[in-house]
């Protein structure tokens, strides 16, 4: 991965003061777009904070030229020359995936993931290539979509990607270390399902989901009950099935 991306990630996985909001929109054609912004602000002040003068340049000055308009995988890792492949497929997911950074007073806010018009084809190659190249994706973009149909998973209300990506990164023990503290970098994670045609039912129940309205579901994620084994759920299916009319 280049090296613009391990940077974005390692600042994602010290977080401690972190809010990550998600949004996946289901097209009639069966393709869903995902999009998430995840806001540093607080991170970024106290880093900031505890960064001697000298350092600051040293520590912040790549995060400083992170693109801050949407810039695709393929143009990041071709302006830095680590663009390693050439298979058309992982060129083409490449090309549809983004990323973007936000500042405020022209400090570093946050940054920005999406992906563009994905259909189920789209996926499958798209789990292939995580396999190599670790991004934080949330779990639900796997869940199946027909163009009428969703069938939610909720073994993907987790933070897997994350925690791999974390993996991959550092050694095995810094990467123990983080994961038994993971619960404790976040202050919220929520991701909102939207529908192009209305809901018309919704099967199973999960105390994290709640419909919104006639086209939006919400998960908010509980971060003690997603670590602690012995926090009971009222209602956990493992699957919940939306139809749309």
């Amino acid at each position: 991965m280049n090296k613009t991306i391990v940077l974005f990630l390692m600042s994602l996985f010290l977080l401690h003061s972190c809010s990550v909001n998600s949004e996946i929109v289901y097209h009639q054609d069966a393709a869903s777009t995902f999009l998430t912004d995840i806001d540093s602000r607080e991170f970024m002040s106290e880093m900031m904070a505890m960064t001697p003068d000298s350092l600051k340049q040293k520590e912040f000055g790549e995060m400083d030229r992170l693109p801050t308009t949407w810039t695709s995988m393929y143009d990041l890792a071709k302006k830095e020359g680590k663009l390693k492949t050439e298979n058309p497929d992982t060129i083409r997911i490449m090309k549809k995936i983004f990323m973007k950074s936000a500042k405020e007073n022209n400090k570093l806010a946050g940054f920005s993931f999406k992906t563009e018009h994905f259909l189920p084809e789209d996926y499958l190659v798209l789990k292939s290539f995580t396999k190599r190249e670790k991004i934080p994706l949330d779990q639900n973009v796997y869940n199946n979509w027909d163009g009428k149909t969703l069938v939610i998973d909720t073994e993907n209300f987790n933070l897997k990607s994350i925690e791999e990506s974390i993996q991959s990164k550092t050694s095995k023990e810094e990467a123990e270390k983080i994961a038994g503290m993971m619960a404790m970098f976040f202050k919220k994670i929520g991701t909102t399902l939207k529908f192009e045609r209305p809901i018309q039912s919704i099967k199973g129940k999960h105390d994290w989901v709640k419909q919104i309205d006639n086209h939006s579901i919400r998960i908010e994620y509980d971060l003690k009950a997603l670590y602690d084994q012995d926090t009971p759920l009222k209602n956990a299916d493992k699957k919940i099935i939306i139809i749309t009319e």
